[in-house]
């Protein structure tokens, strides 16, 4: 009979849980498409991703119908998964003006609704702004991105309309607008308008004038929310979504005639 000692001593084999190599595996993939190492439009081989990763098809199947959920991956019938085209003009105009019509009133139910958790929720989220501006380059950009996007989703959470939080979510907007920045990083978009367009929306949208444009807006609506003031929070975030239409408007029509 084997000693007390002996058994605890032998050695357990640890696995990754399921859950989380599935998480790394999203992530990665979601990262090949930002940095455009999977092209727009480009083509995804299952089993050449999976060698690469290094992992089975399983995972690299799971990941795929998350991003797919996110509209970065587009399924085929009979042809496979495919990355998704960069946002059209026309796409991105029809985007915000979905915006403009669910965010504002979002905003509203907020500030009538939040309470102690979600006014602390926000505040942390502002300092997370705060964060990111401290940080340079490209990665300034994609930190800002990822603040704005949780920004706007936990206001649309704090409505407690659960089917206006899920279309929020499902817009996926600020993945996609990230996706443009780094398009044109990489000199992947054909014409001097669009790209002028793109470049505009990130450098001067988040460092206009002489502070963050973005970020002071999501100041004066947070404060609104947290001081229950629903017409501010309202009229606050109708501006902060059209200001940036009208910001980008002479880019827009150039594009509008290529």
């Amino acid at each position: 009979m084997p000693s007390k000692k002996s058994a605890t001593a032998r050695p357990v084999k640890r696995v990754p849980r399921r859950s989380v190599l599935s998480d790394e595996i999203y992530e990665m993939i979601k990262a090949m498409i930002f940095d455009h190492e999977i092209a727009p439009g480009a083509r995804v081989n299952i089993d050449a991703l999976a060698s690469r990763l290094d992992v089975s098809q399983t995972p690299v199947r799971e990941a795929l119908a998350r991003l797919e959920s996110e509209g970065l991956i587009a399924k085929e019938p009979l042809k496979g998964y495919k990355a998704t085209a960069l946002l059209s003009l026309k796409e991105f105009n029809d985007l915000f003006q979905f915006r403009l019509l669910i965010e504002p009133w979002a905003a509203e139910q907020a500030a009538k609704l939040v309470d102690n958790t979600g006014k602390t929720a926000l505040k942390a989220e502002m300092q997370s702004a705060k964060t990111a501006l401290k940080i340079s380059g490209d990665d300034q950009f994609q930190a800002l991105t990822e603040h704005d996007a949780r920004f706007h989703a936990l206001i649309a959470s704090i409505s407690g309309n659960q089917s206006v939080a899920d279309s929020y979510e499902r817009t996926h907007c600020h993945l996609h607008l990230f996706r443009l920045f780094m398009a044109n990083k990489l000199h992947q978009i054909d014409g001097e308008s669009r790209a002028k367009f793109v470049q505009e929306l990130f450098e001067e949208y988040y460092q206009a004038g002489s502070g963050q444009l973005a970020i002071k807006e999501h100041d004066v609506i947070a404060k609104a929310i947290i001081d229950q003031n629903s017409k501010a929070a309202r009229t606050a975030m109708h501006a902060h979504i059209e200001s940036s239409l009208k910001r980008f408007a002479p880019t827009a029509q150039a594009i509008n005639k290529k």
